[in-house]
């Protein structure tokens, strides 16, 4: 297997729903960002991944062709949140399969305003087996269920990790702690601070979920080249940053079962987690940087027991410590995370690796994590799919 090289990373700054530009138009200018951080020309590669959701079928041709009708495979990809992680994991087995020497993924999304609904309603939903275990696990009433999923699905995981003794206080924590890292970065919108007491003061939109608990829809647009070391030496490609470790999964039993945190993704985030560490020859403790799927505080929260970070009794203590921003143990999104650039489903996952990449470098300016060495990365898509990714600089 080829070592893969994250050769270039380009993404285009976040924007409010109607005021971005066309999903195309983002996606193509996120590729020419990381191609020219590469330094190539894009007739070098040789297989691209687009990873999407709303957006009808082959929109990955309608962007790249803005660069070229070169005759390349172009592979779309739609795995809900997960999507771009999907198209990066895709394009990183190719190159280290020996497949191509050098291939691209791109994430890209323009959204509407207002809550993330189902786009079928009349088909089956591949959320049907979640909400029932919901149901029964945690009393979703008939109203309940016909809210849009995310709400209800991520509604009960704040219930839950309460109920688990998780706080208030904590959760409003973890995005007052995402407005701050977000004034540093000019590719996040909401950079505004805000205090616990302003979270706590707002009405719940759900049970006892906090509308400033969710990040809002977005738009935007991420790109990552990857290729493997022969070509990066043969064309001049700086091998700054490794990709050492992935995991993957798709839900495991617990899934489907009686807890709710584990329904909501942490049992099918730590098989990822434990696939990651190990094929890194890592453990937690030897991360610098991390990017999780902090689509809602509460999936923040959740997903430092999936990463290993801590124990669940631990979560407040650990949110106190600071130990999940700049001189704690671990600085925990950076870029703000998706409470504070939003989350445009498809550029999501390559927005992480375009953060991690550039703390790697050194590159991150008034957010860079100092002496930063091993970058983790944990994005997850209900219905549902799970991708970590352990990189390092090279």
């Amino acid at each position: 297997m080829s070592r893969v090289i994250v050769a270039g990373v380009g993404m285009v700054p976040f924007r409010k729903p109607g005021q971005s530009d066309a999903y195309d138009v983002m996606a193509s200018n996120a590729v020419r960002a990381a191609l020219a951080d590469a330094g190539l020309e894009y007739e070098r590669v040789q297989q691209a991944y687009a990873g999407f959701v709303h957006a009808d079928s082959c929109a990955g041709q309608a962007a790249l062709y803005h660069l070229g009708a070169t005759g390349i495979p172009i592979y779309n990809v739609n795995n809900n949140c997960s999507s771009g992680s999907s198209a990066f994991a895709l394009a990183a087995q190719a190159v280290a399969a020996g497949a191509v020497d050098c291939a691209l993924a791109v994430g890209f999304e323009q959204m509407d305003r207002g809550a993330i609904d189902v786009a079928f309603p009349h088909k089956t939903s591949p959320l049907a087996r979640h909400h029932r275990a919901l149901q029964r696990a945690h009393g979703l009433t008939d109203e309940e269920m016909q809210l849009p999923p995310a709400l209800s699905m991520f509604g009960c995981q704040v219930e839950a990790l309460e109920a688990q003794g998780v706080t208030a206080h904590t959760l409003a924590s973890i995005v007052v702690k995402a407005r701050r890292h977000a004034a540093q970065s000019p590719y996040a919108i909401l950079r505004e601070p805000l205090t616990v007491e302003e979270i706590l003061e707002t009405p719940p939109i759900f049970r006892t979920m906090r509308r400033l608990y969710a990040c809002p829809p977005s738009c935007g647009a991420a790109a990552v080249v990857v290729c493997n070391e022969a070509f990066a030496r043969r064309h001049g490609v700086r091998g700054g940053v490794a990709l050492v470790g992935q995991g993957v999964s798709s839900d495991l039993p617990a899934g489907f079962g009686d807890d709710v945190v584990d329904i909501m993704l942490q049992s099918l985030s730590a098989n990822a987690a434990a696939q990651a560490y190990e094929s890194a020859g890592i453990g937690p403790d030897d991360v610098d940087v991390i990017e999780l799927h902090d689509c809602f505080t509460s999936n923040e929260a959740s997903s430092y027991v999936a990463l290993g970070l801590c124990k669940t009794e631990e979560i407040n203590g650990f949110v106190a410590a600071g130990d999940n921003t700049y001189g704690g143990r671990y600085v925990i999104c950076p870029s703000g995370g998706l409470l504070a650039k939003g989350h445009p489903l498809g550029a999501t996952g390559l927005a992480q690796i375009t953060e991690l990449t550039w703390q790697l470098r050194g590159e991150a300016q008034g957010r860079q994590v100092a002496s930063a060495r091993t970058a983790l990365q944990h994005n997850v898509g209900l219905g549902s799919a799970g991708f970590v990714h352990v990189f390092q600089r090279a």
